[in-house]
This record gives structure tokens, sequence and C-alpha cells, in this order.
């Protein structure tokens, strides 16, 4: 069981570079790791179940590198930072999903050709375990049709392709060893700036995250504005394209969602749910472990909005520091 899956696909989809998903991802997984130290676990009893959750993205070389990198990143921390034995602790395990920020809505079928490069990229970096965006998800939630294409295009890769006969098969390769390394470097020198502020959580505090992946979108926007990078059919090769059918949802669907809703709360016990309730908002208050407290409320049929809820009136809600 993966209990957690430290996410860097929102950080990329937000408008970081490569480097900053790579640091920043690695950073938050380091985070989780020390609270949970401080918590008394021993990191060989919880670090082979943490998983990761990269993007996909278009710069072929680039993405392979930042997956490689990501591993030896992870595993030298976990031996020699925090003393790991078990090798288990040393693997880093991801997920990846193709990049839904670079799909277009203009020309929707080429983005077919992009999910292909960036899974086949994916692979080769070592992922393991892959999503492929529709071609339409710029439009509108895929279609049967095009979820299938997503599909088929994992298939010919995994099955056609060849690339998965060996392990790591990009390695040896100068440029691709070359850009590991230095995606690693720089990696690592924002992982020790951000441990210099004091960790993750003080630099959410501080802005850095969202000040630094604006700053990164903000240059790569401009660079599009200017020309000085193709978007194929956005800002060159552009033409009407091909209309492609998109799939609209019945409005029914929300009023039968709500009446399941209305008919699950008429028929819980109202007393255990108050009970389960209380149960998790005491443990936040006190700091202790919430999990059995979230089961609790699961089997009482508490909706997450109530559960969050309970969180919220605790913990407050984050709002974001005002970038000057």
């Amino acid at each position: 069981w993966n209990f957690i899956s430290v996410s860097g696909y929102h950080i990329r989809e937000a408008g970081s570079t490569a480097v900053q998903e790579l640091a920043y991802t690695l950073a938050d997984g380091f985070e989780y790791v020390e609270w949970a130290l401080k918590r008394g676990l021993d990191i060989d009893e919880f670090a082979p179940r943490i998983s990761f959750f990269f993007n996909a993205h278009n710069d072929f070389f680039e993405e392979i590198c930042k997956f490689r990198a990501a591993r030896r990143i992870w595993a030298k921390e976990m031996r020699h930072r925090y003393g790991a034995k078990n090798p288990q602790s040393w693997m880093l395990r991801t997920h990846a999903q193709t990049a839904g920020v670079s799909l277009t809505a203009q020309q929707p079928l080429i983005n077919i050709a992009r999910v292909a490069i960036q899974a086949l990229a994916a692979v080769l970096g070592g992922t393991n375990s892959l999503h492929t965006d529709a071609y339409d998800e710029a439009l509108a939630l895929p279609t049967e049709e095009s979820a299938k294409i997503a599909l088929r295009t994992q298939q010919i890769i995994a099955y056609e392709s060849g690339v998965t006969h060996t392990a790591d098969p990009l390695g040896g390769s100068y440029y691709v060893e070359w850009l590991t390394d230095e995606m690693e470097r720089q990696a690592m020198a924002i992982i020790e700036e951000i441990r210099r502020m004091g960790g993750v959580v003080r630099a959410i505090e501080e802005g850095y995250f969202l000040r630094e992946i604006a700053d990164a979108s903000y240059r790569f926007q401009q660079e599009v504005e200017r020309g000085e990078r193709i978007i194929v059919g956005v800002n060159a090769f552009q033409d009407e394209g091909l209309q492609v059918p998109i799939q609209l949802i019945d409005p029914k669907v929300e009023q039968v969602q709500a009446e399941r809703l209305a008919r699950v709360r008429r028929e819980r016990d109202p007393k255990r749910v108050q009970e389960a309730l209380a149960g998790l908002r005491r443990a936040a208050v006190e700091g202790q472990n919430t999990m059995p407290h979230f089961v609790e409320c699961a089997l009482a049929y508490c909706t997450l909005g109530e559960m969050m809820d309970e969180l919220r009136a605790v913990y407050g809600v984050y709002e974001e520091p005002v970038l000057v």
C-alpha cells in the first residue's frame, strides 16, 4: 500500500521548469521523511512505501534525464543523509502522467503525437506506471474513442517499440549522462536552498514556491509570445484543423448524485456521525494520529466535505502570500 504519492505533477502544470519540478517534488518527499522521523518512525519501515508522481513534458531528453536524476538524488539522500539500510528505501518509485498543460485546443488531433513523445520519454526515463492523456482534454472530458487512443499509445510503446526490453536503455549516452548530471546538480542546489530557508513548510509560508513557479511560467509564456518557443498550431503552423467531437455531460448526472448523497445522509446514524467527526477534530487539536478517525468517519458515512470542515476549524485555510 502506497500511503502517500508525493506529487510534482501540479507543480509542472502551474508552469515550473523541469528542474524546479524535480527539486520541489523531492524536497517535498524529504520533508515528509523528516516529519515521520520526528514522530519516531523507522526510516526503513516507511520509506519503501513512499511513491512519487511526475509530469512527462515535451522536451524529450530533458524529461528522460529528470526521471534518472530523481532516482539518483533519492537514493543518495536516503542512504547518506537519512541512513536507510534497506535497498527498498533507496528506490524511487514513480508514476508519470503526460502533460495536460501541453495539450492544445488548436488542432487537437496533433496532441496524439505530443502524448506519444511524452509517454516514451517517461518510459525511457524509468517510470513505474504511466497515464497518457487523451487528445481532446483541452476541450472537454475525453470521449471513449480518445481515451482508447491514449491507451493504445501506451500499448504500442509497451508491446511494439522494444524499449521495455532493458532497464535504463539510454544509459551510457554521453548527452543523456551529461544532462542527468547537470539536472541533478541544479536540483540539489535548489533543495539545499530550501533547507537553508528552514524546509518546505517555511518556504511555502514565505511564498518561495509561488514566486519561483510564477516567474518560470511568465518566462515561458513570454518566449511563446515572442515566437522564441514554438508551439505547433498555436504560434506557428496554424490552420483551422479538423473539428473533433467532444463529450457533453448530461446535467442529470449532478441531480442523480445529489439525490444519492441526500439519501445517504437520511439513512446514516446521526449520532455516530457526530461522534466520529468530534473524534477527528479532537485528534487534530491534540496532534494525534488522525488516520483511525478518518476510517471511523468513513464507516459512519461522513462526507469528505464534513471531514475537511473539521480540519479547517483546527488548522484554518491556506492563503497565498502576497508577492512583492
